[in-house]
């Protein structure tokens, strides 16, 4: 018993003069923060937290000013994949035709709908993605020129693949309280429910379908994004080393790289992102079922209903929503990562 309280008081007495030293040290480092403002700044942003913490931080930064920028054309987007749904044949709707009827049938502002959710979706999944592909790639990048190689598309690739499926799970019930959000201008005005915020439409969804219900879509959101980001992230890293020796500015070379990411990331995700929307927005019918069993069961049925072309419906829609956000958000990050240095 004594030598447990004797530990405790060595313990104790060390913490204390731990602390003394810190204290003693404090106007010494403020006097230099003072003196040198700018080597203060640069010494912790050098810190080992602070750059583990910064690819995450500038992530989540890049996607928020781009979903704030790209809002309204996500909107469309989804009210396009929602449109006839069970209908082979019909009336198209078009971008066009869609915008005015949700102009007609509200207000402008409505476009932006789910915007809350937006930002909260960027501020969870965008942070993660970017954070993880970064930190992936510098420790492939490590182990590659470890063994006196240079990092390849395969490792680029297995980086946007891994950072994409983590991050889609964690941001999975901001995903889908958007997707709640969005459609819910299409049901009848009795039967809307009218969500104030992200956080009253998560706490109502939790709250009346259970909080497992957060994480419907996961799947499709997780291919999705596995697919999306190997598109994006995996190509705009491969077009930037490309052109890294021609005669384009870096400016030059991160737009254009940006584009081409933006294209591959469209093409590879949107028959998943088509599948998550549907599953994300079904609500159980009167007899306590759903239309959609799961992924594979939306796959069949679409393909029997709608046409497999239906999973492509939109798609210069969905590319002018993913380019622009995949360009400002690469862009801005790469300026983060640029400044941060």
């Amino acid at each position: 018993m004594s030598s447990a309280v004797e530990a405790a008081k060595r313990k104790s007495e060390s913490a204390l003069a731990t602390a003394k030293d810190i204290a003693a040290d404090a106007p010494a480092a403020m006097q230099k923060v003072r003196e040198d403002p700018k080597a203060a700044t640069q010494s912790f942003l050098h810190s080992p937290f602070v750059r583990g913490a910064l690819p995450f931080i500038n992530g989540g930064a890049a996607g928020m000013v781009a979903t704030s920028v790209i809002q309204p054309v996500d909107m469309i987007k989804v009210r396009l994949q929602l449109a006839g749904e069970g209908v082979k044949t019909g009336p198209k709707p078009t971008p066009m035709s869609v915008t005015r009827d949700i102009i007609a049938a509200g207000k402008v502002m409505d476009l932006y709908t789910g915007l809350s959710a937006g930002l909260l979706r960027q501020a969870v999944y965008t942070t993660a993605r970017l954070g993880f592909f970064d930190t992936f790639m510098k420790r492939l990048t490590v182990r590659a020129e470890a063994k006196g190689n240079k990092i390849g598309f395969g490792e680029r690739a297995t980086a946007g693949l891994a950072a994409g499926g983590l991050a889609a799970m964690a941001g999975n019930p901001a995903d889908l309280a958007l997707i709640r959000m969005q459609s819910d201008g299409l049901k009848p005005a009795g039967q809307r429910a009218n969500y104030r915020g992200v956080g009253d439409a998560l706490m109502r969804i939790a709250k009346t379908e259970g909080v497992a219900r957060l994480w419907a879509g996961a799947y499709p959101t997780v291919v999705r994004a596995m697919a999306l980001n190997f598109g994006q992230l995996a190509f705009f890293s491969e077009a930037k080393a490309r052109l890294k020796d021609t005669s384009m500015g870096p400016r030059a070379q991160t737009l254009t790289a940006s584009a081409v990411a933006g294209f591959f990331a469209s093409f590879f995700s949107l028959p998943f992102d088509f599948m998550k929307t549907r599953l994300q927005k079904q609500t159980r019918g009167p007899d306590g079922t759903l239309p959609y069993k799961g992924m594979f069961d939306c796959f069949k049925k679409v393909i029997a209903e709608e046409g497999p072309l239906r999973f492509y419906r939109g798609f210069s829609t969905y590319y002018v929503r993913i380019a622009p956000h995949a360009m400002v958000t690469l862009i801005v990050a790469d300026y983060l990562n640029f400044i941060t240095k």
